[in-house]
Parts: structure tokens; C-alpha cells; sequence
């Protein structure tokens, strides 16, 4: 045989195996994209890296949030979140061992997300522990999301006709995340309940820009999130003390209310230790069941 012909058919045999592991590694490719994207677990971009990142890797904390603002979280690091438009917000500053105080006037997102709160009508007595409370919230996520200024939060609010059947109420919450939908829905629950309206009437607000009472960190009410409902069966702790009465938890509404609530994304203040029973705020991501992610 030629040394030419020899050539050649090295070159084809060459050419062959290239093919083949050519076609190998596009075969592993794509059972690596079905597994990522179909069969494994969901996948999270880190921008720190730029590939993709395995979710168990990814703080709990970190997840519920993810999960719970889909329309504004995009992914994340082992230490931050990225929102839709490429911001990444640091997760945990590092700071250990904070005590009650910092962790309400100098909060992380960890700080957060550290707490448990319990959906329903079985859970603890919230003023035997004082750093058992969801509470905590790190500002800058909720400016963020909702308005860091009066305007911007006011540009993104949206009337709910509060028990449309019964008293035909108006208050004002924001758009953002649906929750003027989310309100009327639950207030349209609440009209087909008769013996719960004396609970629901004459609320005691919903968008309200202002701080936290003896503060300067801002209400819920101010990002429009919250609403308080009849003021008359309510429970506060700062009036308990004011009265000299002792700091116990206390409660007058039906636990079906805090439930309707609950179903849509909404915590209850009378699971803080620091008690505020008539108030409500959207937290869907401290509704999130770790087993869920």
C-alpha cells in the first residue's frame, strides 16, 4: 500500500473517532441539561461564577425567598440574592450572636429569614421567647421591592373595596406582587361570614407612610403590605404597658380569620412576642415549608 493510501485511511479512522467522541460528549450534554432542567433539581444561576449552581448549595432562607418573589428574584449566590435587574443583595453580613435589639434595628436578610413562623392555630406562646419573632425585617429587601420613597410606594397603590357586599370600605395597598388582589380576595371571604364582620369592620388601615411607633425603622404599612383590622378587639403590647398590664399574649379574633389570612401570604402580629394582634403583613416566604423546595 501507497504511502498516500496509508495516510488516508489514518485520516478517515482519525475522523472517526473524533465523530464519536463528538457524539459521546453531546450525548452526556444533553442527559446533563435533562437532569438540570427536568429531572434534578432546580438550578440556580450564580453570577459570581457564571454557571449554574446546585440548589442544596443555596441557603434555606435564601430559597424561600426565591420561591415566594419569583416576579422580582432571578437567582442567587451562597450568599446573595440577584433581582431581575442584576442588583445583588447580600444575604448574611456575618455578624454572629446578635442580640434582640440588633437584630430589629440592624438586621441581614439571614437575620430575617432565621425565624420560624408557625401557620395556624397550633403554635407556641410568642412571649415566652423574645428572639422568637418574625418581625425582622432588613429595609432595604422591602424599599427594594415595594418603594424606598412615598411617591414611588404611592405610584404603586390600588383601591380594594373592603367588604364590597356589606360595608363597601375603601383602603389602599400596593400593586406589587398582586396583594391588592390577594386583600380583596380575602375581603370578599370575609363578606359571605356574617358572624365574623364585627371582627373586620371599620379597619384601622392599610397604606400608611410612617415609622414603627417610638422608632425611625418604617412600618409594613408604608410599603403598602399590611392592613390592621377592627381596632376594637385588639391586642398591643405598648398599650399593655402603658396600662400597667402584664406582657402576655392575648387574642380576640376568631383563629379562622388568621387562617384566611395565612392562605394568601399573610403573617399574623399576634405571633410576635412584641403582640400586635389586629395587624397583617405579606410574608409569603415565611409560609414556605423547607420540605416544599
Amino acid at each position: 500500500m501507497s504511502d498516500a493510501s496509508l495516510l488516508n485511511s489514518s485520516t478517515r479512522k482519525s475522523m472517526h473517532w473524533r465523530l464519536i467522541v463528538l457524539l459521546l460528549v453531546l450525548i452526556v450534554s444533553v442527559q446533563g441539561i435533562i437532569y438540570l432542567f427536568i429531572l434534578g433539581p432546580e438550578p440556580l444561576f450564580s453570577k459570581e461564577t457564571g454557571i449554574i449552581t446546585d440548589v442544596d448549595t443555596i441557603p434555606v432562607g435564601i430559597r424561600k425567598l426565591l420561591k415566594a418573589y419569583p416576579d422580582y428574584l432571578i437567582g442567587a449566590t451562597s450568599n446573595s440574592l440577584i433581582w431581575k435587574d442584576s442588583t445583588v443583595m447580600p444575604y448574611d453580613d456575618g455578624i454572629q450572636n446578635k442580640d434582640y435589639e440588633a437584630l430589629l434595628l440592624t438586621p441581614d436578610l439571614e437575620d430575617q429569614m432565621s425565624k420560624k413562623y408557625v401557620k395556624g392555630r397550633d403554635f407556641p406562646d410568642p412571649t415566652e421567647n423574645v428572639t422568637d419573632t418574625t418581625k425582622i425585617r432588613y429595609t432595604p429587601f422591602f424599599e427594594k421591592m415595594y418603594g424606598s420613597t412615598h411617591a414611588e410606594v404611592h405610584g404603586k397603590l390600588a383601591l380594594v373595596r373592603w367588604l364590597p357586599k356589606t360595608q363597601k370600605l375603601k383602603m389602599y395597598v400596593t400593586t406589587v406582587n398582586d396583594i391588592h388582589k390577594k386583600i380583596q380576595a380575602i375581603s370578599d371571604e370575609l363578606d359571605n361570614h356574617p358572624e365574623w364582620l364585627k371582627y373586620v369592620r371599620n379597619p384601622g388601615g392599610a397604606f400608611n407612610w410612617r415609622s414603627i411607633r417610638g422608632t425611625d425603622r418604617k412600618s409594613a404599612h408604608s410599603f403598602g403590605i399590611a392592613v390592621d383590622i377592627n381596632i376594637r378587639y385588639a391586642d398591643y403590647w405598648l398599650w399593655d404597658k402603658q396600662m400597667g398590664r402584664p406582657h402576655k399574649y392575648k387574642n380576640r379574633y376568631p383563629i379562622e380569620i388568621i387562617e384566611l389570612f395565612e392562605k394568601y401570604g399573610f403573617i399574623w402580629g399576634g405571633k410576635w412576642y412584641y403582640y400586635d394582634t389586629m395587624h397583617f403583613e405579606y410574608r409569603p416566604e415565611m409560609l414556605i415549608d423547607e420540605a416544599s423546595l
